[in-house]
């Protein structure tokens, strides 16, 4: 006889990014939903999206969801900041009864996270030229002060690993050397990238500044989606992760695992 434990969708969940920096955001799926089972697509091979074209990324996350969808995925995230703005909405219209879940810089909880704080949002330029993004920053431009900062390059870097550390910490030094003067009380990570290197970036700033992204919304809001249309998998199931590349290089889903087990850029 089946009982609620045992009754359930095994199928896994897709997650894509344009390289590595969604495995940040895999980290958090997997650890508030240990039952389901997820393929990660990367697309190393085109990385960086956040100096690309609009159309560009719509073609390049069109292309990673039928990569997915050849493993009869259940659910899809987009874990790329970039992507979600330019594609979300078209892949939703392309598969209106696929869950299509995305990620958004956590810039309300930063903006209320003190009283009419000054909130810096480091992001790709791509992100901070997304319409998306620009109506969400003015919309809660009353709660606090925000300053922008595109990062090109600091993607590439960080897709190189752990052996770029010291060439991170001068890159991080030159970008936010103007910012630390009058230090923010919070700074968002725009980029799924990003929250690797968070500790590189509490080096810089001072103790009282607080950091945001957007994976932990992301996770509860997938289990939300799977809960409402009965898609969870059976709570007795262990799940596991397996790990795709545009690269040609072997090395790339070796680092993909390796930034999954650990925080690379660790003191």
């Amino acid at each position: 006889m089946l009982t609620q434990s045992t009754i359930g969708d095994s199928r896994p969940i897709g997650v894509f990014d344009s390289g590595l920096g969604g495995v940040s955001v895999l980290r958090a799926l997997c650890a508030h939903l240990p039952s389901e089972d997820f393929v990660y697509f990367g697309d190393s091979a085109n990385a960086p999206y956040g100096v690309k074209t609009q159309d560009q990324i719509l073609d390049l996350s069109r292309q990673a969801t039928k990569r997915l969808l050849a493993f009869d995925v259940k659910a899809i995230v987009i874990a790329c900041n970039t992507a979600t703005a330019a594609s979300a909405e078209c892949l939703r219209t392309e598969y209106p009864h696929l869950p299509i879940l995305g990620v958004e810089p956590a810039i309300r909880p930063a903006a209320l996270s003190s009283k009419h704080p000054k909130v810096l949002i480091m992001a790709t330029p791509m992100t901070l030229k997304m319409d998306k993004f620009k109506t969400l920053e003015r919309s809660l431009s009353p709660l606090a002060e925000f300053y922008t900062l595109p990062c090109p390059g600091l993607v590439e870097l960080i897709e190189q690993g752990p052996e770029r550390s010291a060439q991170l910490r001068e890159f991080l030094s030159r970008l936010l050397a103007p910012i630390l003067a009058s230090p923010p009380d919070a700074v968002v990570l725009g980029c799924t990238h990003y929250p690797f290197i968070l500790p590189l970036l509490k080096e810089l700033f001072p103790s009282t500044t607080a950091f945001f992204d957007g994976a932990e919304g992301t996770a509860k809001q997938l289990e939300k989606r799977l809960a409402e249309q009965n898609l969870l998998a059976p709570c007795t199931h262990r799940g596991c992760v397996r790990f795709l590349s545009s690269s040609t290089d072997p090395q790339t889903t070796a680092l993909m695992e390796s930034f999954f087990r650990s925080h690379p850029f660790s003191s």
